[in-house]
C-alpha cells in the first residue's frame, strides 16, 4: 500500500515525539552561575535527568536581563531540547520597559511549568525610629517626601515599588542600585529610606539585624518569615510574587510539552526538591502550561500600565 509524503511525515513526527528524549537536553539560564535561577535549573535538571533517563545540561547565558537568553531559546529548534528558565522579568516585565524586543515573550515561547515563586519583602533600617512600622513608614513619607526614596536593583523591582508607591499614595524617589543585596545593604546604612527585595538578600540583612521586615508582598504569609505579614493584612491592596518557569520554543510539539509539564510537577511534588528549593527561600510550584500562558498574559498588560502611569519610559 503506498503511503503519501505527508502521512510519512505525520509518522515520523509522532514517532519522534514518543521517543522524546532521545539525546541531552540544555536548560538554558539567563543569569550567572549561583544566582536564585542557576541553583534552581540545576535542581530541576538534575531531578529531570533521573526521570527522563537522559542528561540535562544547564548553560549560563547572562547579559541584558536575560534578554540573550530568552531570545536564544526563543530562535532555537522547537525540538524539546533547548529550553529556558525564565523568569519574571525578561517575560512578564521587559515589555513594559523596552520599545522592542528581539523575542515576543508570548508568541515566541511557550510556557512548560512554574517552577517556584517568591514575594518581596519590604525593609526599612532597624535603627529608624520613624520607619519602624508601615503605617509610621507610611506617614513619615508623606511627612517628608524630600527625604524619603526607595533603593531598587532593576527596573522591575522598581515597577513594583510604583505600585507600592500608588497604593500607598506616597512619592518614594528612586535610587537604582546594582544588586538586590546592594538595595538592602543601603536601606542598612540609612542612604535608603526603604527597598523591596527579593526574599534571600532581604534575609541576610534582617540576619544581620540592620534592617527589619515590614511585610511580605505574597497572597499569605511564608514558612520562613511567619510573623511578618503581609501587605494584604496591613490594609494594603497588594499582591505581588515574583517566579521561575520552564519555557520552550514555540511551535514545540504539544506532546513533548506535555511531557515537559507533567516531568515538573513530578519533581516538584519531590520532598527532597522541595526542601532545597525551600532553603533558597523560594516557594516551590508546578502548574500547567496554559495556566502559566494565563498568568502571563495578565501580568504583561499590568506591568506596562503601572510602567506608563509612573511615567517610566521604555528604553
Amino acid at each position: 500500500m503506498a503511503l503519501s509524503a505527508g502521512t510519512v511525515l505525520g509518522a515520523s513526527s509522532v514517532h519522534a515525539e514518543d521517543a522524546y528524549p532521545s539525546k541531552p537536553i540544555t536548560i538554558i539560564v539567563g543569569y550567572s552561575a549561583g544566582g536564585a535561577n542557576d541553583l534552581l535549573a540545576r535542581v530541576v535538571g538534575e531531578k529531570m535527568s533521573t526521570l527522563l533517563k537522559q542528561p540535562v545540561i544547564v548553560e549560563n547565558k547572562p547579559g541584558a536581563g536575560s534578554i540573550i537568553a530568552a531570545n536564544f531559546v526563543a530562535k532555537a529548534k522547537a525540538d524539546g531540547y533547548t529550553l529556558l528558565m525564565g523568569a519574571s522579568g525578561p517575560i512578564s516585565f521587559n515589555p513594559s520597559l523596552y520599545k522592542k524586543l528581539p523575542y515576543d515573550p508570548q508568541k515566541d515561547l511557550t510556557p512548560v511549568s512554574l517552577v517556584g515563586t517568591f514575594p518581596l519583602v519590604l525593609v526599612t533600617q532597624k535603627s529608624n525610629p520613624d520607619t519602624g512600622s508601615l503605617p509610621t513608614l507610611i506617614a513619615y513619607a508623606k511627612d517628608h517626601p524630600g527625604k524619603s526614596n526607595y533603593s531598587a536593583s532593576s527596573a522591575s523591582f522598581q515597577l513594583i515599588t510604583e505600585l507600592f508607591k500608588r497604593r500607598t499614595q506616597t512619592a518614594f524617589e528612586y535610587i537604582p542600585y546594582k544588586s538586590s543585596y546592594e538595595s538592602v545593604m543601603a536601606v542598612s546604612t540609612g542612604d535608603a529610606t526603604m527597598t523591596l527585595a527579593d526574599s534571600s538578600p532581604a534575609m541576610q540583612g534582617i540576619s544581620s539585624g540592620r534592617v527589619r521586615a515590614l511585610a511580605v508582598t505574597s497572597p499569605q504569609r511564608i514558612s520562613y518569615m511567619a510573623d511578618t505579614p503581609t501587605l494584604k493584612e496591613l490594609g494594603i491592596d497588594m499582591t505581588v510574587e515574583l517566579w521561575s518557569g520552564l519555557f520552550v520554543p514555540a511551535g514545540t510539539p504539544p506532546a513533548v510539552v506535555g511531557k515537559l509539564e507533567e516531568t515538573v510537577k513530578t519533581i516538584m511534588d519531590d520532598g527532597d526538591v522541595r526542601k532545597r528549593v525551600e532553603g533558597m527561600s523560594i516557594t516551590p510550584a508546578s502548574s500547567t502550561s496554559r495556566d502559566f500562558a494565563q498568568r502571563i498574559a495578565q501580568e504583561i498588560p499590568f506591568w506596562k500600565k503601572i510602567a506608563q502611569d509612573a511615567g517610566i519610559q521604555p528604553n
